[in-house]
C-alpha cells in the first residue's frame, strides 16, 4: 500500500528583529537603567538614611525630641488629615460628573482639575498672597474682620488642597470612563438613589483607584515645600510643616537632625510605593475574578 504524502509543513513567518534583541544591546540596555536607578534613586535615599544614623541611634532619636521638630510633625498631620478627607471628596465629585455625565463646560472642568499640574507650587502660593494677603483682593476685608489666613495654618491648607486637588480625580476619571454607565443606569431602573447608587454600585468599582489617589495626595501632601514656604511664613514652632523644618535644621548646620527628620518623608514615599503595589495586586486579582465564568 503506498504510504500518504505528508502534508506539507506550516511556513512560520520569519521572527521579526526587534531593537534590544541582540544580548549585548539588552545587556547595555539593562545595565544602564539600572546604573541610572542606582545613581538618582538609590544612591540619595541610601545617603539620606546614613547620614541620618551616622551618629548612631541616639542622635537619630535626638533629632526628634526638639520641641519644634514635634510640632512640625503634628502640624503636618493635621493638614494631612484635613486636605486628603476633602480632595477624596473632590476627587469622587469631580470625577463622577466627568466620567457619567455629558454637559457644556465639561472639557472646562477637565482642564481645571489638571491645573494644578501645569502650574509651579510657587506660583501658586503667590496668588494666594495676591488674593488672602494684607494687600491682596480680600487682605483688607479679612483684616477688617480679624480674620488671619497667611502666614498661618489656613493658608498652609488652602495651598495643599490646591496644589493636590487633581490626584484622586486623575486616577478615578480613566477608571469611570472606562466602566462606563451601564451598572448605573440598571440602579435607576431598579428604583436606587444617587448617594445609593454611589455607595452601593460606583464606588465599589473604583476602590482601588480611589485608595492609591488618597495614598498619593497623602504622600504629596507630607511632602509639599514650594506653596506651603510662600503661604506659611515659615515661622518655627508656628508654621513649619517637615520640609520646612528639615530646611530649617540644614540651614542651622544641623545637618544630623535635617537627615534625621527627612527619613520620615522617605518612610512615607516607600509606604505608597508599597500600597501602590499592593492595590495593584489587588485590582489584578479582582479584574481576574470576575473574568471567570459564572461571575
Amino acid at each position: 500500500m503506498a504510504r500518504e504524502p505528508h502534508p506539507p509543513e506550516k511556513a512560520h513567518p520569519p521572527r521579526r528583529i526587534r531593537v534590544g534583541d541582540g544580548p549585548l544591546t539588552r545587556r547595555l540596555l539593562i545595565g544602564g537603567v539600572l546604573l541610572v536607578t542606582a545613581l538618582i534613586l538609590v544612591a540619595p535615599l541610601a545617603a539620606i538614611f546614613a547620614e541620618a544614623f551616622r551618629k548612631g541611634v541616639g542622635a537619630y532619636a535626638a533629632a526628634f525630641a526638639a520641641p519644634d521638630t514635634q510640632y512640625a510633625i503634628g502640624l503636618t498631620l493635621f493638614t494631612a488629615m484635613i486636605v486628603v478627607p476633602i480632595n477624596v471628596c473632590f476627587g469622587i465629585a469631580a470625577a463622577w460628573c466627568i466620567a457619567k455625565f455629558r454637559f457644556p463646560g465639561r472639557n472646562l472642568l477637565v482642564a481645571l482639575v489638571e491645573l494644578p499640574f501645569s502650574i509651579s507650587p510657587i506660583i501658586a502660593g503667590i496668588a494666594y498672597l495676591f488674593v488672602y494677603g494684607a494687600q491682596g483682593l480680600l487682605g483688607p476685608w479679612l483684616e477688617a474682620h480679624d480674620i488671619k489666613i497667611m502666614f498661618a495654618v489656613p493658608a498652609i491648607i488652602l495651598a495643599s488642597l490646591f496644589v493636590t486637588a487633581p490626584f484622586v480625580a486623575r486616577e478615578l476619571i480613566p477608571l469611570m470612563i472606562a466602566q462606563g454607565s451601564e451598572e448605573e443606569e440598571a440602579a435607576v431602573t431598579l428604583g436606587a438613589g444617587g448617594w445609593r447608587i454611589l455607595r452601593l454600585v460606583t464606588l465599589p468599582n473604583v476602590r482601588f483607584a480611589l485608595l492609591y489617589g488618597a495614598a498619593l495626595c497623602n504622600a504629596r501632601v507630607m511632602g509639599e515645600f514650594g506653596a506651603v514656604s510662600i503661604v506659611s511664613g515659615n515661622i518655627r514652632g508656628q508654621t513649619n510643616t517637615l520640609p520646612l523644618q528639615i530646611e530649617l535644621l540644614y540651614q542651622d548646620n544641623n545637618a544630623i537632625a535635617a537627615f534625621a527628620v527627612a527619613t520620615l518623608l522617605t518612610l512615607v514615599a516607600l509606604v505608597t510605593l508599597v500600597a501602590k503595589a499592593i492595590i495593584e495586586r489587588l485590582d489584578a486579582a479582582r479584574v481576574k475574578a470576575q473574568a471567570r465564568p459564572g461571575h
